[in-house]
């Protein structure tokens, strides 16, 4: 129901687009979530949109560098990945999450529904 895509090989300081296609769910129900895994650490949530009440979060190792969007006509969520420094690296995964109470946000992976299949990233030095 989730497919993520766009990820790949580029150089410190380049861009990348993710895309997460969503199919079976709606967006006025449903919250999007990035979250990524690099080698030998943890999966982290890094960005979170909500369409349904315009509620966006990033985490703070990449304020300012992301941007995270959506466009409900395709039912896909965008993560617009800038200055991209070689500690992005990392499989990056979407995710949906059924929104309870309008205006908070989650990246609790556990609270998430729906995964994607994952895309890598490298982003080499």
């Amino acid at each position: 129901q989730l497919q993520a895509s766009g990820g790949g090989l580029v150089q410190a300081g380049g861009s990348l687009r993710l895309s997460c296609a969503a199919s079976g769910i709606s967006f006025d129900d449903y919250a999007i979530g990035w979250f990524r895994r690099a080698p030998g650490k943890e999966r982290e949530g890094v960005s979170y949109i909500s369409s349904s009440d315009s509620t966006i979060y990033y985490v703070d190792s990449v304020k300012g560098r992301f941007t995270i969007s959506s466009d409900n006509a395709k039912n896909t969520v965008y993560l617009q990945m800038n200055s991209l420094k070689p500690e992005d690296t990392a499989v990056y995964y979407c995710a949906a999450y059924y929104v309870v109470v309008p205006g908070t946000w989650s990246l609790e992976g556990d609270e998430f529904d729906y995964w994607g299949q994952g895309t890598q990233v490298t982003v080499s030095s």
